[in-house]
């Protein structure tokens, strides 16, 4: 007699612990948000390392960080996250309501928060990040609706879920203080992938060197402020503390496309309202979004 096959099966919960630390990167506030002690969620994860054979995360001085087998399995648990929860609306959305996970980049963050309520931000989860990371999440099926910068690479995997698109100027800025040294490579203060200010120098025959990178626009912009170098942004978010960088040498940036982006299977009014809402504050069309 055959002995029958048992498969193994990972508990839902457990794999939403491990997006929750990724998110929060602790485990510590993974369990804060998920209601759970924190030796529970080091058990749930003993529990996957040994059915997936290795560690998923490790410590580092800027947190639990995921490992290399953590980000492929990751990938996997937001996958199966997110048929869950279509499974559940699929059966009765109403009973069962999940909120809007919209992402946006770090550039759109301060402009987006302007003039918002709690009670407008209720049932949201915001992801913010690069636009790189947001836009694959958006493919992924993690991330709901999206405000981003166009990724050129990603184009066709995105073009069917743009809602709306307009065009950023960028414009080259600097510090008051700031002057390059003559025949010196440009100082670049750049973000994760970025095409615009490096392809432009590099047409024009121009050498530069990166002297800070980072996925926070923010950081950057403090960074500049400091006067070691020059980056782009777009032209109607120039600081007080910076001024628009025109001198003889640098080359004229073509603009970027900002994209509202939103997965089609989104039918909920909320949904539908959020959409109206970026649109009609960020882009030069409005339109009306029609879910």
């Amino acid at each position: 007699m055959h002995k029958r096959y048992q498969p193994l099966n990972i508990p839902i919960e457990i794999v939403r612990t491990v997006v929750a630390i990724s998110e929060t990167g602790s485990l510590t506030k993974a369990a804060e948000r998920l209601g759970l002690s924190q030796p529970a969620v080091s058990s749930q994860i003993k529990r996957i390392q040994a059915m997936v054979g290795g560690n998923l995360f490790t410590k580092t001085v800027n947190g639990t960080t995921a490992t290399q087998l953590g980000k492929l399995v990751l990938h996997q648990a937001r996958r199966i996250l997110e048929a869950n929860d279509q499974m559940l609306r699929i059966g009765g959305a109403a009973h069962h309501p999940q909120p809007i996970r919209l992402g946006l980049s770090t550039l759109f963050v301060r402009e987006f928060f302007t003039n918002q309520t709690a009670q407008s931000l209720t049932d949201l989860v915001i992801h913010t990040d690069n636009s790189i990371s947001i836009t694959k999440g958006l493919i992924d099926g993690y991330i709901d609706i999206a405000y981003i910068l166009e990724n050129p690479e990603m184009g066709s995997e995105t073009s069917h879920l743009i809602v709306n698109e307009t065009d950023e100027e960028f414009v080259w800025v600097r510090a008051k203080e700031f002057v390059l040294s003559p025949g010196s490579p440009i100082p670049l203060l750049t973000w994760p992938g970025d095409d615009l200010m490096i392809r432009t120098l590099t047409r024009h025959g121009l050498s530069y060197k990166i002297v800070f990178n980072s996925p926070d626009y923010h950081a950057k912009l403090a960074a500049v402020e400091s006067g070691i170098g020059i980056t782009a942004i777009p032209k109607r978010m120039i600081p007080p503390a910076l001024v628009w960088a025109q001198e003889y040498y640098l080359p004229h940036l073509p603009p970027l496309k900002a994209l509202l982006c939103a997965r089609s299977n989104l039918e909920t009014m909320q949904s539908t309202d959020l959409l109206n809402e970026i649109s009609s504050r960020f882009f030069k069309s409005p339109g009306v979004v029609n879910q």
